[in-house]
């Protein structure tokens, strides 16, 4: 069974800008420092990504993964789950959700639940996780911001 975490972080940028970034599949390489690639494997009519093959490589963990995605109207809520088993995962589901801040900003909460195909210890899985979210909105918030400063 796979263990849920959340964390939250507020991004000086409204949430328009923070799901932009978000849905820009493509650019993840750019910012994400374990994505090596990340292709839109197909589309809703409306454009947004419905599935997403991720190629990943942070050192000991790497693995390659197609995740299903699906939006609210407004972007305030984008959520994904594994398609298929990966090499290194039996399921992932996860969501960001966006809310717009009274000065301006985002707060954006970030759920994720991941069931590893390999056996890890609980210690060691709950701390991999609290790292892989804490640099997830971490190098979200830097790229929002740096692309919002450079506008």
């Amino acid at each position: 069974m796979a263990d849920s975490s959340t964390q939250s972080i507020t991004i000086g940028a409204p949430p328009d800008r923070v799901a932009a970034v978000i849905c820009d599949f493509p650019s993840y390489p750019e910012w994400a420092e374990a994505v090596r690639r990340a292709e839109v494997v197909e589309e809703y009519e409306d454009g947004y990504a419905s599935q997403v093959r991720f190629v990943l490589d942070a050192g000991v963990i790497a693995d390659e993964y197609v995740l299903a995605y699906g939006y609210s109207e407004d972007l305030s809520h984008i959520e994904w789950q594994l398609v298929a088993p990966s090499k290194m995962q039996k399921a992932q589901r996860g969501s960001y959700d966006l809310v717009a801040d009274a000065d301006g900003g985002t707060t954006v909460t970030y759920t994720l639940e991941v069931e590893l195909a390999v056996g890890m210890l609980g210690m060691f899985r709950r701390k991999a996780e609290k790292m892989i979210m804490d640099a997830a909105l971490k190098e979200l918030k830097r790229r929002v911001e740096t692309l919002g400063s450079a506008q």
